[in-house]
């Protein structure tokens, strides 16, 4: 009986790391990586207008956006964590909600083994205070709104009922961009953020 490989749980990033999805390594995390991987990851499964898909950085660009405009005094490093906010998804990609509820606490635990490592690796404490994750949270469902009234097709009222609007995303209006642009600004705000 041939025996059988051993059964693969890591990822090859571009920059040559091998990031272990199980026990993932503050390490094996860089910026760019990640830059790359949200650029090219589609929110709302890529079912939104445009020529361009709305991206997961640009997702993430936006609720860091919301959160400067909700808490404009915080320090610059809960502005990063909102902006890293879902970078586990450049290696998981983004499963939409509905079906994160489908697979239950398995995808959710994996995920926030990635998203501790990538605290750690830019500097943030592995498990954020409370009422930043509060904060970030409810940006993230203004962000959702937002998206689902201007790119998914949600009217305003079908929104409401699942999604957060506010007065805090007055003006902002969204598009998919290219990818390389996204790419771009991302790491460009990110580097901005550090301390």
């Amino acid at each position: 009986m041939a025996k059988q490989p051993p059964k693969r749980a890591w990822q090859r990033m571009l920059s040559g790391r091998r990031l272990d999805l199980l026990d993932p390594s503050p390490l094996d995390i860089e910026l760019q990586d990640i830059a790359h991987g949200l650029a090219r990851v589609a929110r709302w499964n890529g079912q939104t207008v445009g020529d361009h898909a709305f991206s997961v950085a640009q997702h993430s660009l936006l609720v860091e956006q919301l959160c400067g405009r909700m808490k404009p005094k915080w320090p610059k490093k809960w502005r990063r964590a909102a902006l890293l906010h879902d970078a586990p998804e450049y290696v998981v990609g983004d499963l939409i909600s509905p079906f994160k509820a489908a697979i239950g606490t398995g995808y959710k635990s994996l995920e926030n083994r990635l998203l501790s490592a990538i605290h750690m690796r830019f500097g943030l404490p592995a498990r954020l205070p409370e009422d930043v994750i509060k904060t970030i949270k409810r940006a993230d469902g203004i962000a959702a709104y937002l998206e689902a009234t201007q790119l998914a097709g949600f009217s305003h009222t079908e929104a409401r009922k699942f999604f957060v609007s506010s007065k805090f995303a007055e003006g902002i209006k969204l598009k998919g961009l290219e990818i390389p642009k996204v790419e771009s600004i991302f790491i460009r705000q990110f580097n901005l953020l550090r301390d």
